[in-house]
């Protein structure tokens, strides 16, 4: 009895993905002033898209809401379950 769970190999990395040709926007992005890494989130009130630093006030810079979501990872996430 085998299913496709037990069988699952992790896929291979293309060259264009491991350099980073045809990227996508992702909720981690590293910043290139040497400052650090910027993270984005979702305003909970009018739902705009921004990045925040380290140091940065948590707050969105549209509306003032305090209210943020950090936005999923467009990474595949998999767990084992026992």
């Amino acid at each position: 009895m085998s299913s496709q769970r037990e069988t699952y190999t992790i896929p291979a990395q293309t060259q264009g993905a491991a350099s980073g040709a045809g990227r996508t926007s992702s909720a981690f992005d590293l910043d290139t002033t040497g400052a650090g890494a910027t993270m984005h989130y979702l305003c909970g009130d009018c739902g705009t898209r921004f990045p925040l630093k380290r140091n940065d006030p948590i707050r969105c810079k549209e509306c003032g809401c305090r209210v943020l979501y950090k936005e999923r990872t467009k990474r595949m996430v998999q767990f084992e379950a026992r």
